[in-house]
């Protein structure tokens, strides 16, 4: 009979040739998947995970199976500097190396619906590697000595207790630490952790997108941040059409800070058309954020942040003018209680927007706003285009990750490397205006466009692979 040991090692020959195919396959489709819009950019920090850094062993039981994992401590290197640490939070969920992740809420992650999402906050508030003095942290444990691997496995297998919940009619499954030392850890931390608040957002603009008529100041967008400051950088395309970025007086800023209202001044005589702006920070980001896969790669365990170095993060907002007609501003809210994503438009114009996504319509007055939620599967990726007059476009993109695995199917059957689904793309032929009869068209409907060719073939073969699994050799 062939040793988990055995089959985790062939599992991970497979998914080193399927990453290599996958690779493949996005470079066949590159310029094609955001093709006719601009990727959604949710705010705050976005890093690629490298991997495990420092781990012990942990057992799983669920349904009479057994299987040994690897518990511990992420480390993820942030775009443009910085580093994490993190904690898998979603431990049946494979955890790929490299793969990009967004910071993200509570609500738009496998926490959402967590009553123990405090809980875990708490622990990693409380424990290594926040907590470095491990002398201590071992004698509060009543553990006998504790290492960074212990330490780290321990707090991994804590976490897992809160984060792992039962689907309906199976059984939640249980995770126990190897080491005697990391497993009193572990039991120490689930009976005293406490519920700890949600932190802020490490940086966000809300909303990320504004209209109106040119002529006036365009928002406010409001900045959400815990640095102390940040700096307003406009976009390429403002200065050339004469559109300043000011306050609420219509004084120019470079710098703001949390709570400040920035706004898109647009002189009368501009030509329809749109601008945008970036703010930026260095900063440590909040222990306790949650950090989600993006991009087709983006099926990967959803991370919680027990640590960061000062980090560079960033947020960027858009503003589309014109002097009459309907005027739409396009923004996406993940939506994890109906299992979609909010598409909410918001009219400033003088005519009335018809928003349609599929079966769903709705006519937008003139200043008003209007919302649709576009049904997308869990841990599926998606792209949303949005299309409206004058050449609008502005395409959403990522994936839906809002509830942990569960252990139905087996152990074996999750951990396995599995095919991925088709990334969902939502709309039409991303010819006509958004308002027209077609123009989002229904989740898997005979005119929605997806990517096919060879890179969908590729990106079946490797778009998944192993969670936490054993990396040392017998």
């Amino acid at each position: 009979m062939t040793s988990a040991r055995g089959r985790l090692t062939g599992r991970l020959t497979a998914v080193a040739v399927a990453s290599g195919l996958l690779a493949a396959g996005m470079a066949a489709c590159a310029g094609t998947a955001v093709a006719g819009g601009v990727p959604e950019q949710r705010g705050g920090a976005t890093a690629t995970l490298d991997g495990l850094t420092a781990y012990g062993d942990a057992v799983v039981r669920s349904g009479g199976e057994r299987q040994e994992v690897s518990a511990g401590l992420f480390e993820m290197s942030v775009e443009d500097g910085g580093t994490l640490q993190t904690y898998g939070v979603d431990m049946l969920n494979p955890a790929q190396d490299q793969t990009r992740y967004q910071e993200s809420d509570w609500k738009s992650s496998p926490l959402h619906g967590n009553r123990n999402a405090g809980k875990i906050r708490w622990i990693v508030q409380h424990s290594y590697p926040r907590m470095n003095d491990l002398e201590a942290l071992a004698k509060a444990a009543g553990a006998k000595k504790l290492t960074a691997r212990t330490a780290a496995a321990g707090t991994q297998v804590a976490i897992w207790r809160f984060s792992e919940r039962a689907a309906r009619g199976v059984e939640a499954p249980r995770v126990d630490a190897v080491d005697p030392a990391a497993e009193r850890l572990a039991d120490f931390l689930v009976k005293k952790a406490r519920s700890a608040a949600e932190p802020k957002a490490s940086l966000a603009l809300e909303p990320s997108g504004v209209s109106g008529k040119s002529g006036g100041r365009l928002g406010p967008v409001t900045v959400r941040t815990d640095a102390p400051g940040v700096t307003v950088t406009p976009g390429p395309d403002t200065g050339s059409q004469g559109v300043r970025i000011v306050d609420a007086k219509g004084k120019r800023v470079d710098s703001a800070r949390d709570g400040s209202r920035l706004y898109f001044d647009v002189p009368r005589d501009a030509e329809p058309g749109g601008a945008s702006l970036t703010v930026q920070a260095a900063t440590k980001i909040p222990v306790g954020r949650v950090f989600t896969g993006v991009g087709v790669r983006g099926r990967s365990q959803a991370q919680i942040l027990a640590g960061s170095s000062q980090s560079t993060v960033s947020a960027e907002a858009t503003a589309d003018w014109a002097d009459s007609g309907a005027i739409p501003a396009a923004n996406a809210t993940e939506n994890c209680a109906k299992g979609g994503v909010d598409i909410t438009v918001a009219n400033k114009g003088d005519a009335s927007f018809p928003l349609r996504v599929g079966g769903q319509r709705e006519d937008i007055a003139e200043g008003k706003s209007g919302t649709v939620t576009v049904p997308v599967k869990e841990d599926q990726p998606y792209r949303i285009p949005v299309h409206g007059p004058r050449g609008y476009e502005k395409t959403f993109s990522g994936v839906l990750d809002c509830a942990p695995a569960t252990s139905q199917g087996g152990l074996e059957q999750r951990s396995a490397a599995a095919p991925a689904e088709r990334p969902a793309t939502v709309g039409g032929g991303g010819q006509r205006p958004m308002g027209g009869s077609t123009d989002l068209a229904q989740t898997g409907s005979g005119n929605t466009s997806l990517i096919v060719g060879a890179a969908l073939a590729f990106l079946a073969i490797g778009a998944a692979t192993i969670v936490a699994v054993r990396r040392r050799e017998s």
